[in-house]
């Protein structure tokens, strides 16, 4: 079972919301849409569902060419951002009304509506109508309900992001376990990397209206093809700095030059953007061969556990994730370190030129 793109692309009043697209993906796998909101995600999923119809291209279930299918016609289940519930339902109506409409027994019904209610942690709450609970034991009363929907495919549009911070680190943990046995192909839209991370799966990088990438989450991750993805799976996004390939040598500037050693020894000599992750960033040196930049320092965000500190380097804006409360002064010159061995290379283009060595041994 697999749901395939084949040059699909998507135009409204002129403008192009998703470019021509060829992606293919397999039953019993979660997938992961990744990118900044208005990056095309949710069209996307529409087109997927047989919401929207294509401009160009063909959608294909299981080699079957469903282009032109209605939603209804599909076995799909979409869950959304908001809690979308029927308000005059009990919990385990709400849970059953989809097998109702198969036509499914009783029986069946039952059986599926608890097993459902167990995983989500609902079985105390089906006689209550959904403004009863929580806002979390709302959105797990329309998980549960595409549960026992049974679809072929499964969409997830940034379901946990009004939830509070606990509830969306326990589901994101369950929810890939909920789902595993499933045999659906799950697509599950996010905004955040960490979020992509811990789900697992394949991630698809998107940015304005373009799959950059896909593949396995660590690989993506680890191995962008270029910069825009690099970008898209960093929160903050990747930092960037032009560099200097010259003979054995990459110059980074502020006197700082290291061996070129790896896959980066065989390019050419020239300019190169370096790219590194804001957790690269160090305030102390930690490793022998640590670059140290002067930057000065315009903002920190204090988190609690981290801080967020926005630098600037010869015009190049910056953002370090350090750990801990760090007591700084804005405006002040703000030494910081980077092992080379988390810088990745890319092209002028912005493709990749040379992987981190830290992502080559991964």
């Amino acid at each position: 079972m697999a749901l395939e793109f084949q040059g699909v692309s998507k135009v409204v009043n002129g403008q192009v919301h998703i470019h021509p697209t060829d992606l293919m993906l397999h039953s019993g796998t979660m997938n992961v849409l990744l990118g900044p909101t208005l990056s095309g995600k949710t069209s996307l999923m529409r087109l997927m569902a047989g919401l929207d119809v294509p401009n160009t291209g063909r959608i294909l279930w299981q080699g079957k060419d469903v282009t032109g299918m209605r939603v209804q016609d599909r076995k799909v289940a979409m869950v959304y951002q908001q809690f979308i519930n029927y308000p005059s339902m009990s919990v385990y109506d709400n849970i059953a009304s989809p097998m109702r409409l198969m036509g499914k027994s009783a029986t069946e019904v039952d059986k599926a509506v608890h097993k459902a209610a167990d995983l989500m942690r609902l079985s105390p709450f089906l006689d209550r109508k959904p403004l009863e609970l929580s806002g979390g034991q709302q959105q797990r009363c329309a998980l549960a309900r595409a549960l026992v929907k049974d679809a072929g495919l499964v969409l997830l549009d940034e379901p946990l992001a009004n939830l509070d911070y606990k509830l969306r680190e326990e589901l994101r943990s369950e929810i890939p376990k909920i789902f595993e046995e499933a045999g659906s192909i799950f697509v599950y839209a996010t905004t955040e990397p960490e979020e992509a991370l811990l789900l697992g799966g394949n991630t698809a990088t998107v940015w304005q209206g373009r799959v950059i990438q896909f593949g396995l989450t660590p690989d993506v991750y680890r191995h962008p093809l270029n910069a825009t993805s690099a970008r898209v799976f960093s929160d903050p996004p990747m930092n960037f700095l032009e560099v200097r390939k010259s003979g054995g040598r990459l110059e980074f500037g502020d006197g700082q030059s290291v061996a070129v050693t790896g896959p980066a020894a065989a390019l050419t000599d020239g300019i190169y953007r370096a790219g590194f992750r804001p957790n690269h960033l160090e305030l102390n040196q930690h490793v022998k061969d640590a670059m140290q930049f002067n930057t000065r320092l315009h903002v920190t965000e204090i988190t609690g556990s981290e801080t967020f500190v926005h630098l600037e380097h010869h015009g190049e804006r910056w953002v370090g994730l350090m750990h801990g409360v760090q007591d700084l002064t804005l405006g002040a010159d703000l030494p910081v370190w980077l092992d080379p061995a988390h810088v990745y290379l890319f092209a002028q283009d912005g493709s990749l030129a040379a992987p981190a060595s830290y992502a080559v041994a991964a």
